[in-house]
């Protein structure tokens, strides 16, 4: 964890509309669904063991996260209805993904499309 790390206040998952909320101390608040947080795990099955091995997650659309475990005070694994559980979501990557939330979703749009897949 780095110095100045963002801490959570609040972490919530609200499976119905599966999205976890994240409120940090410096009062960002994100509201991050699943489907976003599968296909951008920290995961080596997702990114790769290095630069350019990353592998593009398609038909994520309806995943929903089944369980959320503290790992020690600086992150949470989150267990995904696929079977997917693991990538360890730190403090800094989920603000990361918080903050940078729009660029980032729509550069995975244009990956799919890139790829010829559509979301469902």
């Amino acid at each position: 964890m780095r110095k100045n790390t963002v801490r959570p206040t609040d972490l919530k998952l609200h499976q119905k509309s599966r999205i976890l909320e994240v409120v940090f101390e410096d009062g960002s608040h994100f509201r991050l669904p699943a489907e976003y947080l599968r296909v951008y795990s920290p995961s080596a099955e997702v990114r790769g063991h290095g630069p350019g091995q990353e592998v593009l997650q398609t038909g994520k659309e309806n995943v929903n996260i089944a369980g959320i475990e503290p790992v020690g005070t600086y992150a949470v694994v989150l267990r995904f209805d696929d079977g997917h559980d693991t990538g360890i979501y730190s403090w800094d990557l989920l603000y990361n993904l918080g903050t940078h939330q729009t660029e980032l979703w729509n550069e995975y749009l244009g990956r799919l499309e890139q790829a010829g897949h559509k979301r469902a």
